[in-house]
């Protein structure tokens, strides 16, 4: 991609209206959901580790 330049007299400025308290809530349970189902599924089980055999003479 490349980047894109302003034209002259142009400002490309964006600005959202803010949240209300339920909107933010919600977003904060949705987040919360997530975290924790991503936890759950990074859970690994533990490699065995192998044992070494004695070198021999």
């Amino acid at each position: 991609m490349g980047h894109i330049k302003e034209p002259k007299g142009v400002d490309f400025l964006i600005e959202s209206k803010p949240l209300t308290d339920k909107e933010r809530e919600k977003i904060s349970e949705f987040i919360k959901k997530r975290k924790e189902l991503a936890g759950q599924k990074t859970s690994t089980k533990k490699k065995q580790s192998r044992t070494r055999k004695p070198a021999q003479k």
